[in-house]
């Protein structure tokens, strides 16, 4: 099943495809950076220890110091998927992920991608 392939994936595997797509599209791993730690609540250091100790995605959530409380305002498609619309909270944590990293790789603005509750 892909879905025991994706979880058992380590960081380490993803992140330097992340690295390159937003590199690829002039944007810096510090913007990378941000939007992981906004995620999850690594910090830029333990983000470097995720991937040097090969922890598989599910890992890298289940460990994840803080999700973000406004996950919730992460929608859109990725994958030809609603990610508002996935029912396994990690597949939904893996896509959320992707749908940020995307945002940074097309230049959407900061701001915008570290959503907000509207107040």
């Amino acid at each position: 099943m892909a879905s025991d392939r994706i979880r058992r994936m380590t960081f380490a595997t993803i992140y330097p495809l992340y690295v390159q797509k937003v590199e690829r599209k002039e944007r810096s791993t510090e913007d990378l950076d941000t939007v992981l730690t906004w995620l999850t609540g690594y910090d830029k250091d333990s983000i470097r220890e995720a991937v040097a100790d090969e922890r598989t995605l599910e890992e890298f959530f289940a460990q994840a110091p803080a999700m973000n409380p406004h996950t919730d305002l992460i929608t859109g498609v990725i994958c030809g998927v609603r990610v508002e619309e996935i029912e396994d909270p990690l597949m939904q944590q893996i896509r959320w992920m992707d749908k940020l990293v995307d945002e940074v790789a097309r230049g959407k603005r900061m701001t915008s991608i570290l959503r907000a509750p509207v107040a």
